[in-house]
């Protein structure tokens, strides 16, 4: 099972602040709800960035030396 799987199955909470539904509109409700949900996450495809093979196994360059610290503990 994918993570986008576990995510589908996830019961959501739905709280009504003013009136009442009945059987009828919340079925409606949530199938246009889960319908518009699928399509979105159908169409959400985030491109994965390339990484060659070279930049995988280079190394990171060393920082350059700070020439305005000065060395040893012992500089006046």
């Amino acid at each position: 099972m994918t993570d986008t799987d576990a995510n589908s199955n996830r019961a959501a909470d739905l709280h009504f602040v003013r009136g009442t539904a009945n059987e009828e509109e919340l079925a409606a409700l949530i199938a246009v709800v889960t319908d518009a949900y699928e399509r979105e996450a159908a169409d959400a495809v985030a491109e994965e960035p390339s990484v060659s093979a070279w930049r995988r196994t280079q190394r990171s360059l060393r920082a350059p030396l700070r020439r305005d610290i000065p060395w040893g503990r012992f500089s006046g």
